[in-house]
């Protein structure tokens, strides 16, 4: 089953002192948010290191009562990025104050879904699981051992990203290679699973349970995108495979691919195995077509002018559309139809350039409640309800840490 969404009583919290702080690494990204215990979770501190890895990453982040702060991290690659949110962290006071670490990881292999404390042996299982998500799984490693470097003893755990996927169908695990590579754990495992999870039990505050057991489609949309197909609560179906390299062309990721192709660009320039993992995760996708960036603001604002910024674009507008008749087809209709992730909340255009052409569906906007990025965009007389959530994923993970620590760690 996913993780619940429902509030954890502070009766039950064992965290000493009740202050947690989530780490979410993603493909350019540092989430981050500290939250405190009282009748509820109450978040302290939020915000993010965007554009890791560019030469303009920065560092954003809000409190309560306080003007929000940006501050540049010039160049900085994914250990600058750690160590300038660190230094940030503990210049306000907020560093000394936690007493548990919560982190997103992406991928726990074969054998782990469930939440659990970080311990040597999970850490060396995470490094096994490596190949099943290369580009998120050692930068999610780096971040526990420098949270290990820097508050030693305060204990961490792991949230994965998969467990919302745990109960897909057979047919929908399997991949067409032959049947023994299953057995290694080679099969679909699905990601973006706390956006999910969260989005869903908000589908239900906003629409009543009737609404969140119908016929959804949440589609996650940020520089790492995916979609999910999910009735009577559960995961159905889910655009990414094996690892987070698949289904929607992505940032810097192809998603899916002819295999033929990859088979003719490895024998034509003689590419290793790491070669070609480096070209389908790093410099392929938005970057790959643009030549220019993964970030979709930069290629939305370039397109009038860059034919190849426009294709970017169109391809990911494309893509999307036709993942969410895909998804619609397994799930026998669609009901609700979820935008989230820093494209889907904060793009109009993409929004509109994916639903152009779902009216088949059912699926209509209103053109000016997308333009000013409402929370319900369809049109009234729409039998598909179009909605634009703001995901949480820091929230879920603070949810799932009192989870577990209030009920006891379990056993290494």
């Amino acid at each position: 089953m996913p993780v619940s969404t429902a509030e954890i009583p502070s009766s039950r919290l064992s965290v000493p002192g009740g202050h947690v702080l989530t780490l979410n690494g993603g493909s350019s990204s540092i989430k981050f948010a500290v939250f405190d215990a009282g009748e509820s979770l109450r978040r302290s501190v939020g915000g993010a290191v965007e554009r890791v890895g560019l030469a303009d990453a920065f560092l954003r982040a809000s409190m309560p009562g306080r003007p929000d702060e940006r501050r540049p991290l010039p160049a900085a690659g994914l250990d600058q990025a750690v160590e300038g949110l660190f230094d940030w962290l503990d210049g306000i006071g907020a560093l000394r104050r936690i007493s548990a670490v919560g982190h997103r990881i992406v991928h726990g292999g074969p054998s782990h879904t469930d939440p659990r404390v970080i311990t040597p042996g999970l850490l060396a299982d995470l490094r096994a699981a490596t190949p099943f998500a290369p580009v998120h799984l050692p930068s999610e490693i780096r971040l526990i051992e420098a949270l290990a470097r820097r508050l030693p003893g305060v204990p961490q755990f792991a949230c994965f990203d998969t467990a919302f996927h745990r109960d897909l169908s057979s047919v929908a695990r399997f991949l067409p290679i032959p049947r023994r590579y299953r057995e290694s754990g080679i099969r679909r495992y699905g990601f973006h699973g706390l956006s999910y999870d969260f989005l869903l039990g908000e589908v239900g505050r906003l629409a009543g349970a009737d609404a969140a057991r119908g016929r959804v489609v949440l589609a996650h949309l940020g520089s790492g995108a995916s979609m999910a197909a999910v009735r009577d609560g559960r995961c159905v179906d889910t655009t990414m495979g094996l690892t987070p390299a698949g289904g929607l062309v992505m940032g810097t990721r192809t998603g899916d691919l002819d295999p033929g192709v990859l088979i003719h660009i490895a024998k034509a320039e003689g590419l290793t195995a790491d070669q070609l993992e480096d070209l389908v995760t790093r410099r392929s996708g938005l970057l790959g077509v643009s030549e220019t960036s993964p970030d979709m603001r930069d290629l939305l604002a370039r397109q009038a002018t860059d034919p190849r910024a426009a294709d970017a674009v169109e391809l990911f507008c494309y893509q999307a559309r036709k993942w969410v008749g895909a998804l619609s087809a397994a799930l026998g209709g669609l009901d609700t139809l979820v935008f989230s992730g820093g494209i889907g909340e904060g793009a109009p255009e993409v929004r509109s350039r994916v639903c152009d052409g779902l009216e088949f569906l059912g699926v209509r906007l209103d053109s000016a409640a997308n333009d000013a990025n409402a929370p319900l965009i369809s049109a009234t007389a729409g039998p598909v309800t179009v909605r634009v959530i703001p995901t949480d994923e820091e929230l879920m993970i603070a949810r799932t840490v009192f989870r577990v620590a209030g009920a006891g760690p379990p056993a290494p």
